[in-house]
Formats: C-alpha cells, sequence, structure tokens
C-alpha cells in the first residue's frame, strides 16, 4: 500500500471512530467499543470497495515488470473467489493477452475478434463469464450478449456462472448501483436497462435473436471435427446465421474463441477468406516458423500485441518455450501430448490442425529432387493417377491427378518420384464441337510437335479450346504429355465412367487404363503406403505443384482436401502391388530368397 493510501485508510478509520464518539451514547463502554468497531468496518469496507472499483473501471496497462494490471484482469483477481472458492487464482500473460483484445473490443477499436488458444486457458470463464459482468460494471449495462457453443449445456453453464457473479454479494455491493437484476436463469440473465445475456447453441434458437455482443465459444465437438457433414454445417451456420445476429453491424462486436480441431473449422474458415478478423493465436509451444513472419520478425494484432516469448534472431532460444508454465508445467505438457496424440496436440494446443512435420505422412520423409541439371530422372515405368469428380461447384471435391515414376538411384536402389500434380475443378468433358480444329489448327493432346509449322497449328488449337477442357481432356493431355504407361483410376461411380470414357473417346492411346478396386477406407489405404514414404524413398522436385501435394498429404486426414493424398496412396499401392515400390529390406529379402540352395523335391510315393 503506498502512502497516500496509508494516510486515505487512517483517515476513515479516525473519522470512524471520532463520529462513533461524538454521535453515540450507549450506556457502557462495551456498547461504545461495539458502536466503533462496526463503524471502523464498515469504513474499512467502504475504502477497500472504493479501492477496488477505481482500477477495475479504467482500462488495463502494463506495469513495469510487465504485468497487467487495472481494467478486465483486476476485475477477473478481484471477483476469482465467487465462482473458484477452493482453486487458487493463477496469473499468466496467457490472461493478460486475452484480455488485453477483450479491452480493445470493449473501447471500440476491435469490432472482429478471433482467439485461439489451448484447452484450460480459461478462455471460456474469461469470454463468457467475466467480460460481460465487467461491462456492464463500467457502464455499459445496456449491452445485449448473444453465446453460442456447439452445444447449449456449455452456454447455459457459463450463463449460471455468469448469473452467479452479479448476483453476489460482492458484485452487488460494488456495482448494484449500475446493475439492477430482472431475470437471473441459465437462459437468460437481464437488468433494468434492458441488458441482457442469452445462452443458445449452434442452429438454436438465439439465432432469432441479435445482440450488441455475438459470443461463439468451442463451435466444434472435437469428437465430431472429423465429420465433413457436422463440421460443414457449423461452418455454413456461422457464415449465413450467425454472422448477422448484431443490432449494429457497424458497431456491435462478434467474438470467435475456440482451439484448432481441423484445418476447415470456422477459425480455418475465417483466416481462408480472409474475414476482417483480429487474430490472437497463442500456441502451448511456442513456433518460430509459426509466430514469425518471412523477415524474422513476431506477428503483431492491430493493436500492438506481440508473443512475450519472441527473442530477436535467435529462433532456437524461444522455440518449444511454454505458454503457461505456471499452469502447465513441462512434465504436465509431457504426459497430455502422450495421452492425446499427436493430431489432438497439434490442433487442440498448437492451434496448427496438423503435427509439426507432418501426421501419417511427415514433410521431413519427403526427399529432394534436385539435380544440376534441373531433369527428371529416367523412369522405368511411370503411371497416372486420378481421384475423379466432374463438377464445375467450387463447394464439390476437385478432381485430383498425379503422376509417379520409378528409377534406379546411383546405388542402384530403386526410388518413387512425383512427377506432376494437378487439382481442378471440372465438368466430365467439353463440348466435342469446340474441340473440332478449325482452319490453321491442329489438334494435339501432350507435347506440342518438333516440326514447326505443326508446333504453331497445334498451339492455336490448345489456345482456343484449353479453357473448355474438362475432366477427360486434362487427363488424355497429362498423360500423353509425361509418357505415362498405366493411367489408375479408382473404381467407384465416377471413375467408371470416366475409364470408359477415356477408351471410348481416345481409342489407341500410348497408355493403358486400368480400374482400381477400393479396398478400406482412406485413412487404412493411407497407413498401408507409409513405410514406402517413411524409408525415404520418395522424391519430388520444387516445384509449386509438389509443393500442394505434399501440403494436402501432411494435414491429412485433418485437411480440407483429400483427392491429390487419394490419387497417391492409390499410385504408390499400385507400384507395391506390382514389385517395383519394394523397401531396400524387401527387396533384399527377395534377393536372398532367389539364390538361396534348395534340395530337389523328392516323390512323395516310389512311382
Amino acid at each position: 500500500m503506498n502512502p497516500v493510501s496509508r494516510r486515505s485508510i487512517l483517515s476513515l478509520i479516525t473519522g470512524a471512530v471520532t463520529s462513533g464518539v461524538a454521535m453515540a451514547k450507549p450506556e457502557t463502554k462495551a456498547d461504545v467499543t461495539d458502536a466503533r468497531m462496526a463503524r471502523l468496518s464498515r469504513a474499512i469496507a467502504k475504502y477497500r470497495q472504493d479501492e477496488a472499483k477505481e482500477p477495475q473501471a479504467q482500462r488495463g496497462w502494463y506495469d513495469d515488470n510487465g504485468e497487467r494490471q487495472g481494467g478486465l484482469i483486476a476485475f477477473v483477481r478481484y471477483f476469482w473467489h465467487i465462482l473458484e472458492p477452493e482453486t487458487p487464482f493463477v496469473d499468466g500473460w496467457v490472461l493478460h493477452a486475452m484480455c488485453e483484445h477483450l479491452e480493445a473490443v470493449t473501447f471500440g477499436e476491435i469490432n472482429r475478434l478471433l482467439i485461439n488458444v489451448p484447452p484450460g486457458a480459461m478462455k471460456s470463464l474469461l469470454t463468457d463469464v467475466f467480460w460481460p459482468a465487467w461491462e456492464w460494471a463500467i457502464g455499459k449495462s445496456h449491452l445485449r450478449y448473444v453465446t453460442f457453443s456447439y452445444s447449449a449445456s456449455l452456454t447455459e453453464r457459463d450463463n449460471r456462472r455468469f448469473g452467479d457473479l452479479v448476483s453476489s454479494h460482492e458484485y452487488q455491493s460494488l456495482y448494484g448501483d449500475v446493475v439492477k437484476l430482472t431475470n437471473c436463469g441459465a437462459k437468460l440473465v437481464s437488468n433494468a436497462k434492458k441488458g441482457w445475456k442469452l445462452a443458445s447453441s449452434v442452429g438454436g434458437v438465439g439465432t432469432g435473436e441479435r445482440g450488441d455482443r455475438v459470443i461463439l465459444d468451442d463451435a466444434h465437438n472435437v469428437k465430431e471435427a472429423e465429420s465433413d457433414q457436422v463440421r460443414n454445417e457449423t461452418t455454413r451456420w456461422f457464415r449465413e446465421s450467425m454472422s448477422n445476429r448484431l443490432n449494429d453491424l457497424k458497431k456491435g462486436a462478434i467474438i470467435v474463441i475456440m482451439q484448432r480441431v481441423h484445418e476447415d473449422d470456422i477459425s480455418g474458415v475465417i483466416l481462408s477468406l480472409g474475414l476482417d478478423y483480429v487474430h490472437l493465436c497463442i500456441p502451448m509451444e511456442y513456433d518460430w516458423k509459426y509466430c514469425t513472419d518471412d523477415d524474422g520478425n513476431p506477428r503483431a494484432t492491430p493493436i500492438g500485441w506481440t508473443d512475450p516469448r519472441y527473442v530477436p534472431l535467435q529462433p532456437d532460444q524461444c522455440d518449444g518455450v511454454l505458454a503457461w508454465e505456471e499452469r502447465f508445467p513441462p512434465e504436465v505438457i509431457e504426459q497430455t501430448k502422450k495421452a492425446i496424440g499427436p493430431y489432438a496436440w497439434a490442433g487442440q494446443y498448437q492451434q496448427a490442425p496438423a503435427p509439426r512435420g507432418g501426421g501419417i505422412f511427415q514433410r521431413s520423409w519427403w526427399q529432394l529432387w534436385e539435380p544440376p541439371d534441373g531433369h527428371f530422372p529416367e523412369c522405368e515405368y511411370i503411371c497416372a493417377s486420378l481421384d475423379a469428380a466432374y463438377t464445375e461447384k467450387e463447394e464439390n471435391d476437385p478432381s485430383g491427378l498425379t503422376i509417379w515414376g520409378t528409377f534406379f538411384n546411383k546405388e542402384k536402389q530403386r526410388r518413387i518420384i512425383l512427377i506432376h500434380a494437378w487439382r481442378k475443378h471440372l465438368a466430365f468433358s467439353a463440348d466435342r464441337k469446340i474441340l473440332q480444329p478449325q482452319k490453321g489448327e491442329l489438334a494435339v493432346w501432350g507435347r506440342l510437335p518438333k516440326d514447326p509449322a505443326q508446333s504453331r497449328a497445334a498451339y492455336r488449337w490448345r489456345q482456343r479450346t484449353q479453357e473448355h477442357w474438362g475432366l477427360m481432356e486434362w487427363v488424355q493431355h497429362s498423360c500423353v504429355m509425361f509418357k505415362v504407361n498405366r493411367l489408375l483410376i479408382e473404381a467407384k461411380a465416377s471413375g467408371i465412367s470416366a475409364a470408359q470414357e477415356m477408351a471410348n473417346r481416345f481409342g489407341q492411346q500410348p497408355f493403358a487404363v486400368q480400374a482400381c478396386q477400393v479396398v478400406g477406407d482412406k485413412y487404412a489405404r493411407a497407413l498401408a503406403v507409409q513405410p514406402t514414404f517413411s524409408q525415404l524413398m520418395v522424391y519430388a522436385p520444387a516445384r509449386d505443384w509438389a509443393e500442394t501435394v505434399i501440403d494436402e498429404m501432411a494435414v491429412f486426414p485433418k485437411g480440407k482436401y483429400k483427392d491429390l493424398t487419394d490419387s497417391s496412396t492409390q499410385a504408390v499401392k499400385h507400384l507395391r502391388d506390382i514389385g517395383l515400390a519394394q523397401t531396400d529390406d524387401e527387396a533384399h529379402a527377395v534377393e536372398q530368397e532367389s539364390v538361396m540352395h534348395r534340395p530337389k523335391p523328392k516323390a512323395l510315393y516310389p512311382v
């Protein structure tokens, strides 16, 4: 307590005691003492209330030690025991960061906020309980809140906590003059200034109400994050319904706070579409590559906040540093990693829904093909693999084609290389009238002819028609261009049609078409070919299209797209089945088996 505070409280005590002597005329000395103590208690209580209210009513600030004082965090510290009487309050900069950004919403600097923090970071209690109670307390009791989660039980739980806080004796003693409650239920808490807080769920009745603040806390159930149908329905609801629940679209605020569960969850939609949200992202372990920009500078939010774990130009000093060691010590984190596995850790704790380096197919398993001449190796066998989905509508799955070759390295070991790939949303086929060559044109698939005149004629035809090509034309062109020996097409509805059309349309083509039967689900098929990648047998060049394949396979099965992964696993399985993708151990075993001496078999019975 500073000297001014000491003098203030001493004056209050003196005044209370003097007042007790002057005004009270009790019959005994005991009554005099009781009266003085009662007035003294009231004076101290009043002083403490005033001392608490003053910093809470201000915007928070950082002291000389880097600790946040005043504002929302002071409010949380003061009222913590109301909601958690048996749990000690653990302070930390993670809380300070969230408070700082929520205060920026309160003071009109942010109206769209996305917060990604690990489980246990007190996100629901802070955002859905303490923050609304604090806003009401500092003179904004007219504000209305609509809160959503994947389950109504979660928002109703937080509304009960909110009601317990604002109806408590301690809260009413400080702020009862500005927050007079008229209703205090699990679904709705309201006050005399017509402010209220409504609990709802994704797709629930709250979608018909409008508020000044819309809070979406954990929109996805972790257990259902793998369901494309459930996840897509949730993101559609977010874009079409929830985002329109503000009374004032310009001044109202939307806060989305969650842990990442999938590349294409609501956070992923916000980020991929470039929606105008301030993004506060706090991974449990600091990741230099993710938390800094291309120049090695820390990523800053618009209000100037940066991750305090950053050490300039020294990634080794800060990589892996924990966010909140006081609450989550290293031994607890290691136990958690082992218990939940790499996928859950990457998404929920690191806010990057794929393990660092990849999941089933780790990035480090891909070998870089970068020869001095820039050419591909001479391949003994080349196959193309198609995952077909022919539609022009963006919301449907695209088609994916990958082309692979097998070759021998300098040690005479057989290896696999990714030669080309593409992902496109295509119609099944182009109009054949458009494909008919006009005067001075020549229809040529694949590489242009060496003859200059024919090359120019073929180029004119391709330039006119290529934008109209469908799936069949692109597959034909790619297979001829890269001298494919065999085209693999998954034997499902669209794949069967594609295989038949390829045979009917292009007749005597230089490659065979094979319809591959589907055995097992996508995950099982990926695991079946994982050893080929983990034993460092697969190469890829440093090209954008190769990076697209590597990126997709790194986040599988958490990623938005799976077409290139399906295409790749189908190709590698085919190469394994025909003996061209054996691991070194398998090849050595086959070689030993071939040279092993076997005695001539004897007849079972004498002849």
